[in-house]
């Protein structure tokens, strides 16, 4: 286990929307989750935000677990996994959101899987004319990419500012690519220019090119799509 692992223990606790598996210290919070949204107050909702529908006795109103609105239950029907806020059950929501949560469920459910799992490259640090074959990979906490050789790195995915993807294949004519590479940039604590580092994918076996090939175009989504995935 890594020092940025040391913390990882969870714990259950219960909120008015639902059971959550949270991180015992706030430091281990994962920089792809979200805090749970207050909920409009009743009182300041008679009718439903979406549809205008007047509550009653019989139409009831209902919150959505992730934007924290209050609708019907026509307009907050549907129950969707909600990783980002540590639920352990699919979870109320509005159409919208729901919408949303489902476009996350495949970068939860894959891109962070192959992360953490890891792939080999040759890691150059700087200018340096030197590589070494590392293991790279996301901490359990989702909080660093650890790199593991003779020598070891834990870069804060946060600190992280780009992601260059490194593709061949292409022709201009069109045709087909592939990552076989990536050079990333990430501020030091106390250091006013950024750190590069250079990935290049082993070509020693043909199944480590296909497992570095899916690392890379993980770790592009996540770049990608920073914004929504990463707090800012």
């Amino acid at each position: 286990m890594s020092g940025c692992e040391a913390r990882d223990a969870k714990k259950l606790v219960r909120s008015p929307s639902g059971l959550r598996m949270v991180p015992e210290h706030r430091s281990a919070r994962s920089p792809f989750g979200l805090d749970e949204p207050p909920w409009v107050p009743d009182k300041e909702c008679p009718r439903c935000m979406q549809c205008d529908t007047k509550f009653d006795f019989i139409t009831r109103k209902h919150h959505c677990r992730r934007c924290g609105k209050c609708f019907c239950d026509k307009c907050c029907s549907k129950k969707v996994p909600l990783p980002r806020m540590c639920f352990v059950d699919p979870v109320r929501q509005c159409a919208e959101c729901a919408l949303i949560s489902q476009k996350e469920t495949e970068f939860y459910d894959k891109q962070l899987k192959v992360l953490m799992n890891g792939a080999t490259f040759f890691v150059t640090l700087g200018t340096s004319d030197k590589s070494e074959l590392m293991v790279c990979r996301l901490s359990n906490n989702q909080r660093y990419l650890v790199l593991d050789g003779d020598s070891h790195y834990e870069i804060e995915i946060m600190q992280i500012s780009t992601v260059q993807i490194l593709t061949e294949g292409f022709t201009p004519g069109g045709g087909s690519t592939r990552a076989i590479g990536m050079i990333l940039q990430y501020k030091v604590p106390g250091s006013e220019e950024p750190t590069q580092m250079k990935f290049t994918a082993s070509e020693d076996f043909s199944c480590n090119k296909k497992l570095s090939a899916s690392w890379l175009a993980a770790m592009h989504k996540v770049s990608k799509g920073g914004k929504t995935y990463r707090k800012v």
